[in-house]
């Protein structure tokens, strides 16, 4: 079944609302603002507006401060409905006037469904004050809405909410502030999303009713705004009511009746501004959704610089843990004090046969020094992997600080990533230990066979485990020629003391599944590290949960819709009216009656 155009920009309003894009990259702000606007349009107007094509049109009074917009409003209704003065902002709850019979339809929830109503003696701040009045053509609704340069932030946020809420935007300058920059910036964005525009200068000295209007038209041509209706109002006194002499707005008065009375031309009106904000909510979803890829990429990129360093710091830990940099140092020397191994290097070529008894015969009896070896070997490979550990979080956080998203990341996080936890220390002594534990086994269950099983009581279970550790230490480092130098021969002897008991071909699958356990051991405290870290930063961040390529695909269906059910709906309103004609009436005579280009006020 196909959609409708209501039913797509449900899901659109749905998938805007979603929107983060916290990261605060270029235009993530603005992104947000506008899908934030986005929201309260659709809301506001575009919504309740297709559900009644033929509604009243509203048309909203905005302007900078002091322009005049509450004495217009008064003025054109011949009744103070809004109230002016000088203390600012003057205008703290829109006002909305309209015609008795059109009262029920402003009146509900349906349109500008944020805002309370109230409908009562005055208006109540941050509430849609309702007022009726039989001054107004039917059809048609003014409202007064707050200054667009307001000091009160509030009061510029509902302008701009009311503004795209309007079919149409009577927008009110004066001779002195017309070229001033907000009200065009308000101007231009009108211009871009083709919404139906008219124009009131305010207060023009009468010497000046000719030249100032000339020169603001030709500023509206410049900028795309050469179709929109121009209005002069002289600066004139106002009545003992505060009004404005009729005669002064007359010609806004009666394009405004031409505007409720004509139905083809207020269709038109309503048109052009709904497909212009459709369009502009078209074109910035499409920019939204590329602001999401922008910003998923961002967060891939920082979990890609640290799952790098990570593995790399991982994959150095296995390196080193296996190529003699831990026979080294400590190992080393406890090792030898506990073999002599420096007599055996010394009398490695001519007399390894004689030695292995001797060497069977030192390792006996001497359980604290094995403790001593095992101690430097857990120490060695301690310092070995809190080092990498914090080396790798350095480096996360130098490559986070050089992306502007990461920098963010790490001010949001409110975390020292560069700090360990505190019981890390802990955590790799477990695992090394845990480690050492599974040598033994190894050793143990190899070791239960009949040849084995005599020569390993003889020697010791736990120096026999011992010596496949610092076998395992040695593993891609070679164990000949100029390979003895660099493990200092401390392998060489250890691989001889295990050859005795099991053989060297068992000795190669033992050193193996150590080597492979340790890995696994202290790649699992790396990797829990990583995540340790995510779970601190990147897992906490809020993610984007809008599909930017589902996004796309629905701004598509959405386009290839609204052009065929607005112009159906446009084709619906122009055979309603004609069926409606007397015979013999002209249709194009109702769509093409004259209206103002440019009107001034006598």
């Amino acid at each position: 079944m196909s959609q409708t155009l209501a039913s797509l920009l449900a899901q659109l309003r749905d998938a805007l609302d979603q929107t983060r894009l916290t990261f605060p990259l270029p235009g993530s702000e603005q992104q947000r603002e506008w899908a934030l606007a986005a929201v309260h349009q659709l809301d506001d107007y575009v919504l309740p507006r297709l559900e009644a094509i033929e509604a009243p049109l509203l048309a909203v009074v905005s302007g900078s401060t002091g322009a005049g917009k509450s004495t217009l409003v008064n003025s054109l209704v011949r009744q103070m409905v809004t109230l002016p003065g000088v203390i600012r902002p003057t205008t703290k709850a829109p006002v909305l006037v309209c015609h008795p019979d059109d009262q029920a339809w402003f009146a509900s929830s349906k349109l500008l469904r944020g805002l309370a109503r109230s409908d009562g003696e005055g208006p109540v701040p941050r509430s849609l004050h309702v007022v009726a009045t039989e001054q107004l053509p039917h059809g048609l609704a003014l409202i007064d809405a707050p200054d667009i340069d307001s000091v009160d932030s509030d009061n510029r946020h509902l302008a701009g909410q009311l503004m795209a809420a309007a079919d149409l935007w009577l927008f009110i300058t004066s001779a002195t502030r017309y070229a001033d920059a907000v009200p065009w910036a308000y101007l231009l964005g009108a211009s871009r999303r083709d919404a139906s525009v008219a124009v009131v200068i305010d207060r023009v000295p009468p010497a000046a009713m000719v030249s100032v209007p000339e020169h603001l038209a030709a500023m509206m041509t410049s900028e795309g705004l050469g179709d929109a209706p121009l209005f002069a109002v002289p600066e004139v006194k106002t009545d003992d009511q505060g009004l404005l002499p009729i005669i002064s707005i007359q010609p806004i008065r009666d394009w405004l009746n031409y505007l409720a009375s004509n139905q083809i031309t207020r269709a038109h009106v309503v048109m052009r501004t709904l497909t212009g904000a459709l369009v502009d909510l078209e074109n910035g979803a499409t920019q939204l959704a590329q602001s999401v890829v922008t910003q998923k990429a961002a967060l891939a990129r920082l979990r890609h610089d640290a799952q790098l360093t990570f593995a790399r710091t991982r994959a150095s830990i296995e390196a080193h843990a296996q190529d003699g940099t831990l026979l080294r140092g400590e190992v080393m020397q406890r090792w030898q004090e506990f073999v002599g191994a420096g007599e055996f290097m010394r009398s490695i070529e001519t007399r390894i046969g004689r030695l292995r008894d001797r060497i069977t015969a030192a390792l006996t009896g001497h359980p604290d020094q094995v403790k001593d070896i095992e101690v430097a070997v857990k120490s060695s490979l301690e310092s070995l992997v809190i080092d990498a550990i914090e080396s790798a979080l350095d480096r996360v956080q130098a490559a986070w600080l050089a992306d502007p998203a990461g920098r963010f990341l790490i001010d949001w996080s409110e975390v020292d990533i560069t700090a360990p936890p505190a019981d890390l220390a802990g955590i790799v002594e477990r695992a090394i230990r845990d480690w050492q534990s599974d040598v033994i086994a190894l050793i143990q269950q190899e070791g239960a066979g009949k040849r084995s099983r005599a020569r390993l009581a003889a020697l010791g279970v736990n120096v026999a485990g011992v010596a496949l550790m610092l076998v395992a230490f040695a593993h891609t480092a070679g164990l000949a020629g100029a390979e003895v130098g660099i493990a200092g021969g401390t392998a060489i002897v250890a691989q001889k003391v295990l050859e005795l008991i099991f053989g060297d071909q068992t000795i190669r699958h033992l050193t193996n599944v150590a080597g492979d356990q340790l890995n696994q051991r202290l790649g699992d405290i790396v990797d829990d590290q990583r995540q340790r870290l995510f779970s601190q930063t990147i897992d906490r961040f809020p993610p984007e949960t809008i599909d930017a390529d589902g996004l796309e695909r629905h701004i598509k269906r959405m386009r290839k819709v609204r052009q065929q059910e607005l112009a159906s709906l446009e084709r619906g309103i122009i055979a309603r009216v004609e069926h409606s004609l007397p015979v013999g009436d002209d249709l194009n005579e109702t769509v093409d009656s004259p209206q103002p280009r440019r009107a001034e006020a006598v």
